[in-house]
């Protein structure tokens, strides 16, 4: 059961990663209406929110994508170190 959970978290922050990449990717070279782009960015706007309250943008850059990878990597990691100390 705890390997099950740890696979599932694992797969779960590599969806969440790679919509956040396809977001960003979209977002140079798909119009907002479109209704892909729209989906996704429904799916992540609400992650990128409060992280964009709180780092403010350089010269234009909005660096709030990469935090929230890098934070779904550091949860995903307490998550299965934690599971694993349950094992």
């Amino acid at each position: 059961m705890v390997l099950f959970l740890i696979q599932v978290i694992r797969i779960t922050a590599s969806v969440f990663s790679w919509l956040v990449i396809i977001g960003i990717v979209l977002s140079y070279f798909v119009s907002p209406y479109n209704t892909i782009r729209r989906t996704i960015d429904s799916i992540i706007s609400p992650l990128l929110n409060p992280i964009r309250k709180v780092v403010p943008s350089f010269g234009g850059f909005d660096f709030s994508p990469m935090v929230l990878i890098l934070l779904i990597q550091v949860v995903e990691y307490l998550l299965i170190t934690l599971l694993n100390l349950l094992r």
